[in-house]
């Protein structure tokens, strides 16, 4: 729920008008008991004109704020729909949790709502009523039009910075490197050129045959695993549970993303399986979206998008695509010294209970590499740009790791020969890709290749 929240434009704003109104009332009261006991010094600086003045005054700022906020909203969608149509859909989420945005928007119906609010208490003494100026609170108003106002400003000059690719490729990134470091456990393989270091994790339980298959409860991607409910369910059905879905999946009703047998051997009971299906079922969540919560190909899918979309005959920016390939070799090597793969769950007496599948190395680099590969296979900017994504990642990986960046590597020698490429071109990509060979042997020589 945090995370939904967080994604959304309405939380802030809601709150600001909520707060506005609060003040709206209660300002003014405090307003009418204190407005004589104020010292000289201070009513000088607070708003000193008549009832009809401030009402002017309030009705000026809200409905100039009605207006300033339908332009920020205006300008608001005009970017969503811009980075969908230019980056790709899956940034939108990105975008839509700056907490700037929020807290501009939060600003500007927080000033409309409380000028509006305060704007009911002022009386100009007609009808046989006295006349009464909130005093302090249309100086608060007055307050929160100046930074409003500064607000706009600051507003208009973020928006330009962020829809500029390289800052969204940045928050894309950014927001992956704290999903990596949150998910993901650091390796404990030593140097890199040790041949025994990362070697084959131990064999975790595999379901036998007559295995009861579980199955999605509703459809949408999984967003997120709740790994204690797991292993609960598992401890109160005695079984051993396998999640083959990792998330960020695409989950379809009454499909099977899993298996389940008992751990003594004895066939589980009618009542075993229901309730071992439900609590199966809660702790699989599901959405209308990925998200970045447990899904750790999602900051690798939205780079693969960018750089899909870049290549695309409409756009044609290669230098995007090569950009976009730069923030995926990054991430692909920090994803080198991570823990991929299988993830056990242990019960309180550290028996494997449950294990959770999750993307290796080589789903990962397919996910960066197979896109942009194909798509930009008759540019040598972006041939050239993966043949270096090869060669950094080859730095970090143990020889366990050799084989995804072996293949991968094969398919870039592949694509480069089938090309019509100039002699020149191509010799410098048969280069790059000896460079790659280089690298996964240690060696990292020196010179204009380097």
């Amino acid at each position: 729920m945090r995370d939904t929240l967080r994604v959304q434009l309405w939380p802030l704003p809601t709150l600001g008008i909520a707060l506005a109104v609060v003040a709206g009332v209660g300002l003014p009261r405090l307003d009418k008991r204190i407005q004589y006991d104020l010292p000289t010094w201070l009513r000088d600086y607070l708003f000193g004109g008549s009832p009809d003045a401030a009402r002017s005054v309030l009705a000026a700022i809200a409905g100039s704020l009605v207006t300033v906020t339908a332009l920020t909203f205006s300008l608001t969608v005009l970017t969503l729909q811009l980075a969908s149509s230019q980056f790709s859909p899956r940034v939108l989420r990105t975008f839509s949790a700056d907490r700037y945005v929020q807290t501009t928007l939060a600003l500007f119906l927080t000033t409309f709502t409380f000028a509006l609010t305060v704007l009911r208490t002022v009386r100009t003494g007609e009808d046989g009523q006295s006349g009464f100026v909130p005093r302090v609170s249309v100086t608060a108003a007055f307050v929160l039009t100046l930074a409003s106002l500064l607000g706009l400003v600051l507003f208009l000059s973020h928006l330009a910075r962020e829809i500029r690719i390289e800052t969204m490729m940045g928050s894309v990134h950014s927001a992956a490197d704290h999903s990596i470091s949150h998910l993901l456990s650091m390796k404990e393989d030593g140097d890199r050129a040790d041949p025994d270091a990362g070697g084959p994790p131990a064999a975790l339980p595999e379901p036998p045959d007559d295995a009861q298959v579980l199955t999605a409860d509703r459809s949408g991607f999984l967003t997120s695993v709740d790994e204690a409910a797991l292993v609960k369910a598992a401890v109160e059905a005695d079984a051993f549970l396998v999640l083959d879905r990792s998330p960020g999946s695409s989950l379809i009703a009454g499909t099977p993303i899993g298996a389940a047998w008992p751990r003594a051997g004895e066939p589980f009971s009618s009542g075993t399986r229901e309730a071992l299906a439900e609590g199966v079922a809660e702790a699989v969540r599901t959405g209308p979206e990925r998200t970045e919560l447990q899904d750790v190909a999602f900051g690798l899918r939205q780079l693969t998008d960018i750089a899909a979309k870049a290549l695309s005959p409409g756009i044609n920016d290669p230098t995007t695509a090569v950009h976009a390939l730069s923030h995926s070799s990054a991430l692909l090597c920090a994803l080198a010294r991570r823990d991929l793969g299988p993830r056990p769950l242990r019960d309180d007496h550290q028996q494997v209970r449950v294990v959770l599948r999750r993307p290796d190395l080589r789903d990962l680099l397919d996910l960066a590499v197979d896109q942009p590969l194909r798509y930009g296979a008759a540019e040598p900017a972006v041939l050239v740009r993966i043949a270096m994504l090869l060669r950094e990642l080859a730095w970090h990986v143990t020889p366990v790791q050799h084989p995804p960046v072996t293949a991968a590597l094969t398919r870039l020698r592949s694509t480069i020969d089938a090309q019509n490429l100039h002699a020149t071109e191509h010799f410098k990509l048969t280069e790059l890709t000896r460079l790659v060979d280089d690298a996964l042997a240690g060696r990292w020589p020196r010179g204009p290749g380097s």
